[in-house]
């Protein structure tokens, strides 16, 4: 199991302006369906986390942009988690044009239980598929000397 995902879609017309220039706000779509898949591959659809009472509320996010997507363009989005704790994850993202970067983000989000309030998400049975997830993170951070 690993702690990153590449996934690839192709720049539609609709995401685009009169320039054929991706609008700006694509990306952030484009960093959940990364981190959508990026749960898929972890055997950790959102559904799972939604039937049990939680939610990831976004409460951080920026994107730089470092060269423009064009019309049918298509891309890999490298999503990965950076932390993770018991209330929270933070996700980056790298997305590509064949090798070309073009844009780089990150975002962070909280776990709400179905009132909308702050969760520990060790108190629900989805940590038992999280926690080796948590580990994995814990244990590629280096230890300080």
């Amino acid at each position: 199991m690993g702690l990153s995902s590449k996934t690839n879609l192709r720049v539609r017309y609709a995401e685009t302006d009169q320039m054929g220039v991706v609008y700006h706000s694509n990306y952030l779509i484009w960093f959940e369906v990364g981190r959508s898949e990026l749960f898929r591959v972890l055997n950790l659809p959102y559904t799972e986390f939604e039937k049990q009472g939680l939610s990831l509320a976004v409460v951080e996010a920026n994107c730089r942009y470092r060269k423009p997507a064009h019309y049918d363009d298509e891309l890999t989005v490298v999503t990965k988690i950076e932390t993770m704790t018991s209330r929270s994850i933070t996700f980056t993202y790298l997305i590509y044009c064949d090798e070309r970067l073009l844009t780089e983000g990150k975002t962070v989000h909280v776990f709400l239980n179905k009132e909308g309030h702050l969760a520990d998400v060790r108190k629900y049975e989805i940590w038992q598929s999280l926690q080796p997830v948590f580990e994995k993170q814990e244990a590629s951070i280096p230890t300080p000397r």
